[in-house]
């Protein structure tokens, strides 16, 4: 029991449904993880460990009604939590104690879960690299030096050390998928729907979403089937319910395999790990080719919608941090023209994707262009030698992918020569969440790369 802060969600809550273990056990052993390792990481920066304990204690005087019954779990520092502070990484909300849950957070308390605290993210959840003027930055658990990626870079880091077995995280342009590849562990980005955000001032807005992460892909479907579902405050909500593919392997799969999404700079330590997840499949009985894709349409179209969310988001607001406000002076700028062609744009692409996934079942690519990079740069502006325009243009493996509508699942692939987790990206056809998952498990047994924890003498 010395190392239940490092046991799966599925495997706590099979102990403490069985009462081998109880939920008071289970949270404090991750209490005093979270002692132990976060003054090194700043990984959850809010903590609320007397209210965890009586949740578990009063878990351990009824019989389990949920799946989570009993589980620790943090949330991610965009999402409102009842009664507990929620600064979305803005010193401008720096105060705010939120009086309602968010439906992902309602969602899991339902199944049993039990609020451990919130995580760290960068202002509004903008760019992929984890600080904020709050609370400063989140260090990568495998290198203290590096970054630990973004948005959901406390809520990976968290999963990674074993202060918690689930986190929650969003992603509009790669901020659940890129700190899971960066810090070696498993997260979904669903089909838009899957996980309704209700929201009252961009309610058809369908890039962002919010999806689960674990340290094993087991944990990260245990999770989905939890915040999955209909609500009808969503427009685009998803009625037919999750289930988990029960097939397994991959035996006779079509996979895609693209190493640069047509044509992206990719540095030569990722592009070395990624490159082995093919050889992978095909032993697992998978029939991989690698194909040339044109996805360079998506890159108007994800700039254009993005920076009018911004505007509409956040152009109210004053004081806001360089990226936030460059986002919004963008947004200021987009015209109904710009939006029409955006959205011919994702059109075509959209329905040349539906044919692609007409002869393959997934695609497999890199989920960043580069490994963790030092924690001190604000962002990654040269790979390869070729110069990136702005803040933006390193995550395009993985917001690319954000336009197609289609579930993406970040899997463990790796580490380059000096010990920095590398993530491989599955991407399914739209609403096939299943089938990514199923894949993701087969690629994630068949290597085992998830079972490498954080090497002890960086905390």
């Amino acid at each position: 029991m010395s190392e239940l802060h490092y046991l799966s969600a599925t495997e706590l809550a099979h102990l403490i449904k069985s009462r081998q273990v109880s939920a008071v056990e289970v949270v404090q052993a991750h209490l005093d993880r979270i002692e132990q390792v976060n003054p090194h990481v700043n990984a959850i920066v809010t903590l609320v460990a007397e209210q965890a304990l009586d949740a578990a204690k009063a878990a351990d005087e009824r019989e389990p009604a949920g799946p989570l019954h009993g589980l620790p779990v943090a949330h991610k520092d965009l999402v409102d939590t009842a009664g507990i502070r929620t600064t979305y990484g803005s010193p401008l909300f720096a105060d705010n104690v939120p009086a309602q849950d968010d439906v992902i957070v309602q969602r899991l308390r339902a199944a049993g879960a039990i609020t451990i605290g919130k995580t760290n993210t960068p202002e509004f959840g903008t760019g992929s690299h984890t600080v904020n003027q709050v609370f400063g930055a989140t260090r990568n658990p495998y290198d203290l030096s590096k970054s630990a990626g973004g948005s959901s870079g406390g809520a990976a880091v968290a999963l990674a050390t074993g202060m918690v077995p689930l986190a929650d995280g969003s992603d509009m342009g790669g901020s659940l998928r890129n700190p899971a590849s960066f810090c070696n562990v498993v997260g979904l980005r669903p089909t838009p729907g899957r996980v309704p955000d209700p929201s009252d001032t961009a309610a058809w807005y369908t890039l962002s979403v919010q999806g689960p992460m674990a340290r094993t892909v087991e944990d990260v479907t245990l999770m989905f089937g939890v915040i999955a579902g209909f609500d009808r405050r969503s427009p685009y909500s998803i009625k037919e319910v999750f289930t988990p593919e029960p097939e397994e392997g991959v035996a006779g799969l079509r996979v895609a395999w693209s190493p640069d999404l047509g044509g992206l700079p990719v540095d030569p330590r990722t592009a070395e790990v990624t490159a082995t997840a093919p050889a992978v499949f095909e032993r697992l009985g998978a029939r991989v080719e690698q194909v040339e894709l044109d996805l360079w349409e998506a890159e108007d179209a994800f700039r254009t919608y993005r920076a009018w969310n911004y505007a509409l988001s956040f152009g109210d607001l004053t004081g806001l941090g360089p990226n936030t406000a460059w986002n919004v002076e963008q947004g200021r700028k987009v015209t109904g023209a710009d939006l029409a062609r955006a959205e011919q744009a994702r059109s075509r692409l959209y329905q040349r994707m539906a044919a692609f996934f007409d002869t393959y079942d997934v695609l497999i690519a890199p989920v960043s262009q580069v490994p963790p990079f030092p924690i001190e740069q604000p962002y990654v502006d040269e790979i390869n030698g070729e110069k990136l325009p702005d803040y933006l243009a390193w995550m395009r493996s993985a917001y690319w992918i954000s336009v197609l509508h289609a579930p993406a699942a970040s899997v463990p692939a790796g580490f380059t020569s000096d010990g920095l987790p590398v993530g491989v990206q599955i991407v399914g056809r739209p609403f096939e969440d299943a089938r990514v998952l199923r894949v993701a498990r087969a690629f994630e047994q068949a290597t085992g790369y998830g079972l490498r924890h954080p090497p002890l003498q960086a905390l």
